[in-house]
Parts: structure tokens; C-alpha cells; sequence
């Protein structure tokens, strides 16, 4: 198949991205998942010995043998509903807005790459922020709530609309940077690794670990505060002068400071780039099958009208 016929997979058929970003989006979060459950612990603040872990085998271990070995899967139906149209969203804008900006010509286009990113990045954060928080809540040690629906009622209750989001602000400010370097890592690898840039499943699979690895290494401190704002752990909330939650990234990375120091910021760097390195090469991976599979099946359709 050409270059020109696979990479120029005609944007204004939106269906065909939102089909191919939401298939890799559900694979992408499910097939880490308890990964993303260890990170979450390992970056908690909450000071207990049985949710304090030496690394990631050791978390899987600690959490079997305390929790049960399906805990790790706390939260994952939640995301599957969210990560469908979230990266659905997120793929089809990023494409479109390539597209404008002469980003799928041959050679390098890091400022169309880095725009395109930032777009679908905000696009897709307002679909995934509530999703996470949710989440998060599920994932973190003894979890006071008994599903997603327990834990979207209650925290309604308790904290209102605004708790959904209260981590938006940090999510953006992480996932700019980790998706411009992602993307920008990415399709500079491709093009290096794939100069023809015909659909080659070992380039996508290597550009997405590495661009993955490198943008998570990047924006750990960030995460950190996320997951923070996202939990609102009581452990945390003593040392925010009598507020009732933890507001903004200051105040998050305050507190992490104040009860972690430096080394705060990068707790579970490991887990996080462990996740992200395959995420990331799955996510591409079965993004780029599902655009080759349905450019595919177009050309079929139209060869047997002739």
C-alpha cells in the first residue's frame, strides 16, 4: 500500500478515527490496569504499612495477600466507559487538526504535531478528568466506596460537581507537556525508524514505548499532584491549614513537600513509566491496525464496485 494512501486516511470520515482511538483507548487502559492500581498506591500519601510498597511486584504482592488478587481491578469498568469516547475524541481531533496544519506531509512537523496534541488533549481531559478522580478513589488503599456508582454518589453528596474536577487544572498542565513530547517523540521516531511510512506494526510498537517512557519520566511530579487532588487523603488534608480540601496544583505540591519532600514528587516513577511504555505501544499499535484494516476494507469496496 502507498504512503500517500495509508497516512492521508481521509479526516473528514470522523468515524473511522473514533472507531480506531476508541478500540485503543479501552485495550490501552485495560490491558495495564492493575499497573495503573499500583502506581496509584505507590504515589498515595496515606501512611499505612500495608499500602506502602518496595516496587511494583512487591505492590501486586502486598495487595494479593492483603486485598485479594481482583482488587487491582477496582475502577476498571469505569474507565472502559470513559476511555471509549474519550480516546475516540482524542484521535479524531488530533487528526483533523494534523491534517489542517500540513502535519502528514513527508518530513518533520513538530509545531503541527505539538498543536494537534494540545487540542485533542484538552478535548479529551474534559471527557477523562471525572473518569479519574472516580477512579482513583476506587484504587487507593481500603476504599471506602463499593463500586463506581457508590463512589460517583457520594462524593456528589459530600463535595458536589466541582470534585469531579478538581484535578482538570493539574491534568491539563501534566498532559500538555506529556502529550506534546509523547506525540512529538513519536512521529519523530516513526519517521526516522519508517521513512516510507507505510503501516509497519514494529515502528509503532517501538516509537509509542519510547515516546511513552520518555513523556512519563517527564511529568511524574505532575501526576503526583493529581492523584493527590483526585483522593483528598485525610493523611494530607492536616497539613492544609484547616481547609477541608486540597485546592489547585500549589496547594497539591505543597503538601506533598511538606510530608515527602522532593522525593515526593517522583513516587512511583517506576510504575508509571512500567505502565506507560506499554500503554503507549498498544495504544498506536492498535490504533495504526484499526486505520490500515479500515483503509483496507475501503479500497476492497471500491475495487469490487468496478
Amino acid at each position: 500500500m502507498e504512503f500517500d494512501d495509508y497516512e492521508n486516511l481521509p479526516t473528514h470520515d470522523v468515524g473511522v478515527h473514533m472507531m480506531a482511538g476508541a478500540a485503543a483507548g479501552v485495550l490501552e487502559h485495560c490491558v495495564m490496569y492493575p499497573v495503573d492500581c499500583v502506581k496509584t498506591r505507590m504515589q498515595s500519601l496515606k501512611p499505612n504499612p500495608n499500602a506502602v510498597y518496595k516496587g511494583i511486584y512487591d505492590g501486586f504482592r502486598s495487595i494479593a495477600i492483603n486485598e485479594g488478587r481482583f482488587t487491582v481491578f477496582r475502577g476498571m469498568n469505569v474507565v472502559i466507559c470513559g476511555a471509549a469516547p474519550a480516546h475516540a475524541l482524542y484521535f479524531s481531533c488530533y487528526e483533523s487538526v494534523r491534517q489542517s496544519l500540513g502535519g502528514k506531509e513527508p518530513g518533520h512537523h513538530p509545531v503541527a504535531n505539538a498543536t494537534a496534541a494540545v487540542t485533542a488533549t484538552a478535548i479529551h481531559d474534559a471527557a477523562m478528568t471525572p473518569v479519574d478522580a472516580v477512579k482513583q478513589r476506587l484504587q487507593i488503599y481500603k476504599s471506602p466506596y463499593r463500586g463506581a456508582i457508590h463512589c460517583i454518589k457520594e462524593v456528589y453528596k459530600s463535595e458536589g460537581v466541582k470534585a469531579f474536577y478538581r484535578s482538570y487544572t493539574t491534568q491539563l498542565l501534566m498532559n500538555i507537556p506529556f502529550q506534546c513530547s509523547h506525540f512529538l517523540v513519536y512521529e519523530y521516531l516513526r519517521e526516522t525508524l519508517n521513512p516510507a511510512r507505510t503501516y509497519d506494526p514494529k515502528t509503532h510498537v517501538i516509537a509509542g514505548a519510547a515516546a511513552g517512557a520518555f513523556a512519563a519520566s517527564l511529568t511524574t511530579p505532575l501526576d503526583v499532584a493529581k492523584t493527590l487532588l483526585n483522593t483528598q487523603e485525610k493523611s494530607a488534608l492536616k497539613l492544609t491549614s484547616n481547609r477541608r480540601y486540597v485546592t489547585g496544583i500549589y496547594g497539591a505540591l505543597k503538601t506533598i513537600y511538606s510530608m515527602r519532600g522532593i522525593a515526593g514528587y517522583f513516587q512511583g516513577i517506576k510504575a508509571r513509566i512500567v505502565f506507560q511504555m506499554p500503554s503507549t505501544a498498544i495504544c498506536w499499535s492498535v490504533y495504526e491496525f484499526f486505520k490500515h484494516f479500515l483503509l483496507v476494507s475501503q479500497a476492497s469496496k471500491k475495487e469490487s464496485l468496478f
